[in-house]
């Protein structure tokens, strides 16, 4: 049976972690490697300047006292007798879409098993959906996006994934799914995201977050997929590079 290592950025108490794990157990050998704590919006961040440690708490179930990416490093190197056959971070509480997939720590545990060799994906429940849809109650929203986590990770075992490349699901929260498709990154703007506020004692503090998102028109985008009740599948790619600006720099600059 294949192996399959389970990751997330929720930590290990999570419900979307706990619903994805069982349902992969259909298809192979799982374990379970997750932050001790929530870890949302850490990126790819690694932990550098304190010890870290791990703790067996089930069968074949860890937690780690770092980000997504220190799990995925971990368990990959400590805690697993071999390398996983593949990564699935997730299920996230709430889409990775847009500019958000430079913040998810789900998508970057699933960068970093790439960068490791190993074929990954992240996949992320959007709870507040977009679309008009009835959204489903938790368990059982997390149970569909679970389900289809299971089929993405039996193509990618039989079929494998194009060389550093990683894929983003989203799953919106919705009684019936419209598909399936295959999209590219939404450009997404927050407005009043930086929140002045005052303690009661009249000190000034800032809250990152909270603004209302704004979306650039776009097709095929995953929010597009997202809001008409379909399932968004993004391939991302670790070339950062933008190649057509390459050849814009070598013809106006000549450097």
């Amino acid at each position: 049976m294949p192996t399959i290592l389970v990751t997330n950025d929720d930590g290990i108490s999570s419900t979307g972690i706990k619903v994805l794990s069982k349902t992969l157990k259909a298809v192979g050998n799982v374990y379970v490697v997750a932050p001790e704590t929530e870890q949302s919006a850490v990126a790819h961040a690694l932990t550098l300047h304190r010890p870290l440690r791990f703790k067996k708490v089930g069968s074949k179930t860890y937690y780690v006292n770092g980000t997504p990416t220190d799990c995925v490093i971990i368990g990959v190197n400590k805690i697993l007798p071999h390398k996983p056959d593949i990564i699935v971070s997730g299920i996230n509480n709430g889409a990775n879409i847009g500019d958000d997939i430079s913040y998810s720590g789900t998508v970057a545990a699933a960068i970093e098993g790439t960068f490791l060799g190993i074929p990954s994906i992240a996949v992320s429940l959007e709870v507040n959906t977009p679309s008009k849809h009835t959204p489903l109650k938790s368990v059982s929203a997390f149970q569909a996006a679970a389900d289809f986590a299971r089929d993405i990770t039996m193509k990618v075992l039989d079929k494998g994934l194009p060389e550093n490349t990683l894929l983003n699901i989203n799953v919106p929260n919705c009684a019936k799914i419209n598909g399936i498709k295959i999209t590219k990154q939404g450009k997404l703007v927050y407005e009043s995201s930086i929140k002045e506020l005052c303690d009661p004692r009249g000190n000034e503090y800032y809250w990152i977050g909270g603004g209302v998102p704004q979306w650039e028109p776009g097709e095929n985008t995953d929010f597009e997929a997202i809001k008409g009740g379909f399932i968004s599948v993004t391939p991302v790619h670790l070339d950062l590079t933008n190649h057509e600006a390459m050849k814009y720099l070598e013809e106006n600059w000549h450097i």
